[in-house]
């Protein structure tokens, strides 16, 4: 009895420490968004039943801290390697700042220490290299730098499986001498770092790597024939986007391949962006049927497309771009039914495009552009009904776009830019509704007018169908493409106004109209668009005033030269004339208007006082007046003499005055 009351006060001591331990892990966390640490209080719960903690089958100690992806922030706490038991410790996909704690390497029963993607830098601590029972390392996606410990790397008693260093800065050589024997290893990931110098030889040890990822460094020297032909388990080897060259001076691919004939597991090869040079070898066609990929883009490879390829009756992707391959495409390619993804492009190819293309029944993604290929495009391309994207920009193809390929009905993108095709765009191929990134015909000899059917491309990004022959009008339809972002119709001879629809689309960012026949103002829904940032109205006859205002105050002159009636505030447009308002224009009018009515009453009033001042001069005190009166009925309208008129009026007697005005006196 005495014994289990002993033995129940240690377990309870050591629960304690365990509970400490965390409470000061707890201390150094800054931002828990979630509360996913509410219950870390220990007058509420009792440790093993806080988040993320593991304990034992009694409950005395943690055996595992698990806080993945809580969005945590902080810094980890040295407090952490009180947990002398801790088997497992992730802390991944979190915000932890800070230097990984020396202290961890106390931590001698840890299996799994996971701090991946979370934004720790400085170097990684050798002391690491020194948990004898750890199984799992996974430091990638931080910032750390310095060199790899040669600890972590020559660890004879290692029983690390899997270590993973990527997306870091970490510099230097990988410090691996014969000596060192990482004998259980399966997965090595230093992908995306700064490392130098050659694949140490030393990794002919780990004769169970079955992930060897080096891609995007800066190590050189030949390719590892030898390195991974003493790795028979090898799956995925990812050698891309560093500074290796081929044998013989960077002239030999076939000792490479070689070696790797006997990889019978070998799935995924990627050697893209080393500047490898020499020919692709037919004994490609015997590396193993289980690849499913191969990456050879932007190397120096020259040479034809090997027949013996089609071999490997499991690619589902195959990637020779941006090489120096010649010749045509070999028949002998649609051999391999799972083809999924062709990448063939930014070669010297040449030739027709074979119409057995069609015979590849899942192809999705078919990139021929920037060759010289000649020659019409298949209609047999009617039969890729799940090809998403389809490249044979800058080519020589020419002839007419098939209606068939609008039975492409997953096509996604469209590019048959730069070639020399002609006729009109068919309305099945304007009509491809599925289109959802962009659909580019541009540079090429296409007439006729702006199929109504591409208001149907209603989730299409961009189009682009500039300097071709294209005429008519811009069908205002083209506003029911609500996706588009940018349009691009410069080039044409495209004539008449520009449709307000255009103006509306909510998510319009670019506009490219220059160098047609259009007329008209420019719409007020262009002004008032809270998306568009690029515009070019230029080389067209585009009239009215332009203010500089709106989407149109960030326009340079630029975009709007070459439009003789434009006038406008842009900086370098002409000014337009002083605009008149309607009261400038209607005021003297109506004054105009009154004073000759006005006139022409005053000679009314004229008419009528001279037959009135007849009548009464009938009666008058003045006896002249008398002998006017008589001639005055025999000539209505006498002509008379200032002589007359003094003598008339008494020498204008008052006698004789009948009123006076502002126009003077009246007798």
């Amino acid at each position: 009895m005495a014994f289990f009351i002993v033995s129940a006060k240690v377990n309870y001591s050591q629960v304690q420490n365990d509970e400490a331990s965390l409470l000061s892990f707890k201390s150094g966390v800054i931002s828990d968004p979630n509360n996913s640490l509410e219950n870390w209080n220990s007058s509420k719960l009792q440790v093993c039943n806080w988040s993320g903690i593991g304990c034992n089958v009694n409950k005395t100690r943690v055996l595992s801290l698990d806080l993945s992806g809580l969005s945590l922030r902080g810094t980890i706490s040295p407090a952490i390697s009180k947990l002398s038991y801790l088997t497992v410790l992730d802390l991944s996909k979190n915000f932890f700042e800070g230097h990984i704690p020396a202290e961890i390497g106390s931590l001698f029963h840890l299996k799994e220490l996971s701090l991946s993607t979370n934004l720790i830098k400085g170097t990684i601590p050798s002391e690491l290299g020194f948990l004898g029972d750890l199984v799992y390392l996974d430091l990638g996606s931080n910032r750390l730098s310095g060199e790899i410990p040669k600890s972590l790397l020559c660890n004879d008693t290692s029983s690390l499986e899997y270590i993973d260093l990527s997306n870091n800065s970490i510099s230097g050589e990988i410090r691996m001498n014969n000596q060192c024997q990482l004998r259980q290893l399966r997965f090595l990931l230093l992908w995306s770092n700064q490392l130098v110098g050659q694949v140490p030889q030393a990794l002919q040890n780990s004769s169970k790597l079955e992930w060897l990822d080096l891609e995007s460094n800066a190590l050189s020297g030949n390719l590892p024939s030898e390195t991974v032909q003493r790795m028979p388990q090898l799956q995925f080897l990812f050698l891309s986007y560093n500074n290796f060259s081929s044998h013989n001076g960077n002239t030999n691919l076939y000792t490479f391949f070689s070696f790797l004939i006997n990889s019978s597991n070998l799935q995924e090869l990627e050697l893209a962006g080393n500047s490898l040079g020499g020919e692709i070898p037919s004994i490609i066609g015997d590396l193993p049927t289980s690849l499913v990929q191969i990456h050879l883009e932007n190397n120096l490879i020259s040479g034809s497309i090997p027949p013996d390829i089609s071999r490997l009756f499991n690619l589902t992707l195959l990637n020779l771009s941006g090489n120096f391959i010649n010749g045509s495409i070999p028949r002998e390619l649609f051999q391999m039914k799972r083809l999924e993804r062709l990448y063939l492009s930014n070669n010297a190819l040449s030739g027709d495009i074979p119409s057995a293309f069609g015979d590849i029944p899942h192809l999705g993604l078919l990139d021929l552009s920037k060759n010289q290929l000649s020659g019409s495009i298949p209609d047999s391309f009617a039969n890729l009904t799940q090809v998403r994207s389809l490249l044979l920009y800058e080519n020589q193809l020419s002839g007419n776009i098939p209606p068939s390929l609008g039975k492409c009905i997953n096509l996604e993108i469209l590019d048959l830019s730069h070639n020399r095709i002609s006729g009109v765009i068919p309305n099945e191929v304007a009509g491809l509704s599925s289109l959802k990134l962009y659909l580019n015909l541009s540079l090429n000899n296409l007439h006729g007018p702006i199929p109504l059917e591409l208001s149907k491309m209603d989730m299409v990004l961009a189009i682009d169908i500039s300097s071709n022959n294209l005429s008519g009008t811009i069908p205002p339809q083209i506003g029911s493409c609500i996706a588009l972002e940018y349009l691009n119709l410069s080039n044409n001879a495209l004539e008449s106004s520009l449709p307000e629809s255009i103006g509306k689309l909510p998510y319009l960012k670019g506009l490219d109209v220059s160098s047609n026949n259009l007329s008209g103002q420019i719409p007020e829904s262009l002004q008032e668009s809270s998306t568009l940032k690029e515009m070019n109205f230029s080389f067209n006859n585009f009239s009215g005033i332009v203010l500089n205002e709106g989407a149109l105050s960030g326009l340079s002159f630029d975009s709007f030269m070459g439009n003789p009636h434009l006038c406008g505030s842009i900086k370098g447009m002409r000014s337009c004339p002083k605009k008149r308002t309607y009261g400038v224009i209607i005021l003297p009018a109506l004054i105009s208007s009154v004073f000759i009515i006005l006139i022409l009453c005053i000679f009314r009033y004229r008419v009528v006082l001279k037959l009135n001042l007849r009548r009464k001069l009938a009666t008058s005190r003045c006896p002249e007046m008398e002998e006017e009166e008589h001639e005055g009925n025999e000539h209505m309208h006498p002509k008379i003499s200032y002589q007359q008129l003094i003598e008339a009026t008494g020498g204008f007697s008052n006698a004789c005055l009948i009123g006076s005005g502002q126009f003077g006196n009246v007798y």
